[in-house]
């Protein structure tokens, strides 16, 4: 085998186990912000490579939408409660399946894991960040520098602030500032539009 496969072979494995020992740990505890998985599914565990492995960015059609639009959209499924690896409205959503909801309501096609949009859009600076923007956050272990949720960007005026369906308190979709728990957790913010 060649070695450069077999190293990233391994390095996939050690970043698996540590997803699932994260996992573990954030289904046990009531986390202030969420518990969102990274997989969603065995398949997305095959198919989905961090960005250190796999650096191609990857382009979403959205012409066909106004960030206000989706925005506007999303805010209306403020309440639904949190259900993990669920895309339907009726019974909940992980951040994940909220994301693929709203952006599936305008036939934008998307990745099913928040750690399938690392290597989506272009990157844009936080103060940059605009309505409609994606912002991408660790897991609720933020030692564990990879993308483990997501929201969507309502405002950046006094500050940031962010629709997305949480496990923590809120427990569903809601509305949050960007404070010092998700400044911890955050990784970037990205631009679909």
């Amino acid at each position: 085998m060649n070695p450069i496969v077999k190293y990233l072979s391994l390095v996939f494995i050690c970043i698996q186990l540590a997803f699932c020992s994260n996992e573990l740990k954030q289904n046990n505890i009531d986390q202030p912000g969420d518990s969102d998985n990274i997989f969603t599914s065995q398949e997305d565990t095959a198919t989905t490579l961090p960005t250190a492995i796999n650096p191609v960015l990857i382009s979403i059609d959205s012409t066909m939408v106004t960030p206000e639009n989706l925005v506007a959209f999303a805010k209306t499924l403020i309440g639904v409660p949190y259900k993990y690896a669920s895309t339907d409205p009726l019974q909940g959503f992980d951040c994940s399946g909220f994301i693929t909801h709203v952006f599936n309501r305008f036939n934008i096609k998307v990745p099913r894991s928040s750690v399938g949009f690392t290597t989506v859009g272009r990157q844009v600076p936080l103060p940059e960040a605009a309505t409609g923007d994606l912002v991408l956050f660790t897991g609720t272990d933020s030692s564990i520098r990879v993308v483990g949720h997501m929201g969507i960007i309502t405002e950046n005026t006094d500050s940031v602030r962010f629709i997305h369906s949480t496990s923590g308190r809120q427990y569903g979709v809601t509305i949050t500032a960007l404070g010092n728990y998700y400044m911890g957790r955050f990784v970037k913010v990205i631009r679909v539009f």
